[in-house]
């Protein structure tokens, strides 16, 4: 089994300041992106509104949380070590799962997969995103 990402909140509110300090990032993010897009400073006023630096401080945030990758046996190993509520995406009939744990909601995110461990580690990160974390902060 391995760990990839920066964090995995140990409360709501280690959540929400991780969220508060992307931020700043986020709105660096989106100027960058619209210079390389040349953007004029009038299409820029008229495109980029607050919901797009959202969007962007949502998926930093996202790629950020740290995920396990392992075999379905460990998973399986894992799994039975605790009492977290679990939500699992995919087939169980695939050889490997990537889960990402919220110890304050006591909640496990999971998903399935077979050889698109990049594409899954992301999907996942935008799931756990959107059922743990959207409502938080």
């Amino acid at each position: 089994m391995e760990t990839e990402g920066l964090f995995a909140p140990e409360t709501a509110s280690a959540a929400r300041e991780r969220y508060d300090a992307l931020g700043p990032s986020a709105q660096t993010v989106v100027k960058e992106v619209t210079r390389a897009m040349e953007f004029d400073a009038a299409e820029y006023d008229d495109r980029v509104s607050s919901a797009v630096v959202e969007t962007a401080r949502d998926a930093l945030f996202a790629s950020m949380l740290e995920v396990r990758v392992g075999t379905r046996e460990e998973f399986d190993e894992w799994r039975d070590s605790t009492d977290c509520a679990l939500t699992v995406e995919g087939s169980d009939n695939v050889d490997n799962v990537v889960w990402h744990v919220a110890p304050f909601a006591d909640e496990v995110v999971a998903a399935t997969y077979n050889e698109k461990r990049r594409a899954a580690v992301d999907t996942l990160r935008r799931q756990a995103f959107g059922r743990i974390y959207r409502e938080v902060v």
